[in-house]
């Protein structure tokens, strides 16, 4: 069982209210475990993987045992979650999320952790880890792209998937990271998508990137999803809204309620992203700072 499914289920929240989906959670638990003693193994066979593909010329992207990558999303589509205009996302500031965070989650959206700066490429790194079929992800994933897409652009399409038609607020709208080239001046955008929708191995973990998740996010019932790291400066180990928000949704309404104010999508997605915005800010030491030193974002990131 996830730690954000746990908190939720000890709060008593409606979001679970079955057996029968707290029994899923589990099972999803249960596969985001990842034994040590396999991790090389698993990195083995998928660096076979890959390099026989490259052989015969097929793109590595499209090869993975069981991969759902997803749709590519029309260029306005895209558009829309990677311009939401600076004015919207400070007019919603911390948007819905302090509510949330205060109905089903004990402890602030960011915490502060201290460690060997994480960096790679001589930038400062963001690291994720999710899964495909991880509703939790799928909520996340949204405010990921639009935060990120004021620091830099993403130099491959983006793509569409849902999460899991089997799990909690199945077929969540979203996107996938699977595969996604990102360029920034600022810091480098290391996306794991760790299991596919049939709950496969998709991407291994390094064995660093293994120890930071374990570090940071390990609890008595193992590891859980998602899992973002800003440059082992701040941490984020829980979704930061409700992914039943965007139930029935598709792609193109959720990027079109990303700039709306009053939307709850909005409040939703644009809260979590400015908090990411503050985090990444931290991580770059405040640059740019045509976006760093913004009211909103200084006073989101006060407390690391």
């Amino acid at each position: 069982m996830s730690k954000a499914a746990r908190l939720r289920e000890r709060n008593a929240r409606k979001l679970v209210a079955t057996q029968q989906a707290a029994a899923a959670r589990s099972e999803r638990r249960r596969r985001a475990i990842i034994a040590g003693s396999s991790v090389l193994a698993v990195i083995a066979v998928v660096a076979g993987l890959v390099a026989a593909r490259s052989a015969a010329g097929s793109p590595p992207a499209q090869a993975a045992p069981g991969g759902v990558h997803g749709t590519v999303l029309p260029a306005g589509v895209a558009s829309e979650i990677t311009t939401v205009p600076a004015a919207t996302l400070a007019r919603i500031g911390t948007g819905s999320v302090p509510r949330y965070q205060n109905q089903t989650y004990a402890g602030a959206p960011l915490t502060k952790v201290s460690d060997t700066p994480l960096t790679s490429a001589g930038k400062p790194e963001m690291l994720y880890i999710g899964a495909e079929y991880c509703p939790f992800c799928a909520a996340m994933r949204w405010s990921m792209a639009v935060a990120l897409s004021r620091f830099g652009a993403f130099t491959t399409p983006l793509h569409g998937i849902h999460s899991a038609a089997d799990d909690v607020d199945p077929g969540t709208p979203t996107l996938t990271f699977y595969g996604a080239r990102y360029s920034s001046k600022y810091l480098t955008f290391v996306p794991v998508e760790n299991e596919n929708l049939s709950r496969q191995i998709l991407q291994a973990t390094t064995a660093s990137q293994q120890a930071i998740w374990q570090r940071f996010d390990s609890t008595s019932s193992g590891l859980a999803y998602p899992f973002i790291d800003f440059g082992n400066q701040s941490v984020i180990t829980a979704p930061l809204y409700d992914p039943a928000i965007l139930k029935g949704m598709t792609w193109a309404q959720v990027a079109a309620a990303l700039r709306n104010p009053s939307s709850p999508v909005a409040q939703a997605i644009d809260g979590a992203a400015n908090y990411m915005t503050a985090a990444i800010c931290h991580m770059t030491a405040g640059r740019p700072a045509s976006i760093c030193s913004a009211p909103a974002v200084r006073a989101l990131g006060s407390g690391l």
